[in-house]
């Protein structure tokens, strides 16, 4: 041995009786110790080729035959013998043997640079040139493996009008994106529900030189001062006067596809329905309908002349009997 930098198991802190595991397990700690990546402004050279030296040393004695090589004729083993590997080159010559995983284990994904660390990748492109994978070289049709991680789905929510709901249109969504607000258009579709999601292609986010998740919105839908929703029906109390009530009318009411007229039978009830069909909610197959609920307002006030009339009336019509369903 030429000095103690030259013995390999020095290098790695272990002895010349180490278990491949107790090998493998002291690489990693001294890989990660002088990775140039944490090392400071003016050593990150030093570090690399001190990082060099470690790869080399594991790559030797982890190889039973390389290592009694090495047992036998110390650092110039591959000189000595007649051999020419390279340091990232497996026992076979072939630079297949080595996997990077080696160094960390299996990290998760986004372990890399953008999650203020460095994965196996960052390793592998920095030592050979940026070009493939962990496993041998191959950059196939994605081209070089991108630092940081995948790309990630992001959830937001946005509340619409109950009338957007219905009948579709648009929102505008604020995202904060690093610090910066960005504000998206976003098409809604007419009928949908609360609590539905609409999934945004290419909204999310991801590392430079990923293509970014999706953005997965989730909708609310505000209250209607006069509109319900059941499902595909929408209902809607319509206020009538007395007289509509006794004589019927023909009176006009709001809906989703505009004022339409509708009549009122005589002697309607406060509580009757009638059925506009297809001006519900808008479906796949058929719209829902529009059930509208008569309910009888009477004036605030009335003069006795009034009041005489109304006494007239119903001394006038037929005897009733509208509570006699009431139980206990």
């Amino acid at each position: 041995m030429k000095n103690e930098m030259d013995d390999y198991y020095k290098l790695l802190g272990v002895t010349r009786g180490a278990s491949a595991a107790e090998l493998k397990k002291a690489y990693r700690k001294m890989a990660q110790k002088h990775h140039p990546d944490l090392a400071e402004e003016g050593q990150k050279d030093k570090a690399k080729a001190q990082f060099q030296k470690i790869q080399q040393a594991y790559d030797v004695l982890k190889d039973p035959e390389k290592r009694q090589l090495y047992d036998q004729l110390g650092p110039d083993y591959e000189r000595m013998s007649g051999g020419g590997g390279q340091p990232f080159q497996g026992h076979g010559g072939g630079g297949a043997g080595f996997d990077f995983r080696d160094l960390f284990g299996q990290q998760p994904p986004g372990a890399g640079a953008a999650g203020g660390g460095f994965g196996f990748e960052d390793i592998f492109r920095q030592f050979t040139g940026g070009a493939g994978g962990p496993a041998g070289g191959r950059a196939g049709a994605r081209g070089r493996q991108p630092r940081g991680g995948p790309a990630q789905d992001i959830q937001a929510a946005v509340t619409i009008p109950f009338s957007v709901a219905i009948s579709g249109g648009e929102t505008t969504v604020s995202l904060n994106r690093g610090g910066r607000i960005e504000s998206l258009t976003v098409k809604i579709p007419a009928g949908i529900a609360d609590g539905k999601k609409i999934r945004l292609r290419g909204q999310g986010e991801g590392p430079p030189g990923v293509p970014p998740g999706d953005l997965l919105l989730t909708v609310k839908i505000a209250d209607h001062p006069h509109f319900k929703r059941q499902g595909d029906q929408l209902l809607l109390t319509v206020p009538i006067s007395l007289g509509e009530a006794i004589a019927g009318a023909k009176i006009d009411v709001p809906t989703p596809k505009g004022t339409v007229t509708v009549t009122v039978p005589p002697g309607s009830s406060s509580g009757k329905k009638l059925r506009l069909r297809g001006l519900g909610v808008p479906n796949k197959d058929q719209a829902g309908d529009l059930l509208l609920e008569l309910s009888i307002v009477l004036p605030e006030s009335l003069t006795a002349e009034s009041l005489e009339l109304v006494q007239q009336l119903a001394n006038s019509l037929p005897p009733q009997t509208p509570r006699q369903h009431l139980r206990w």
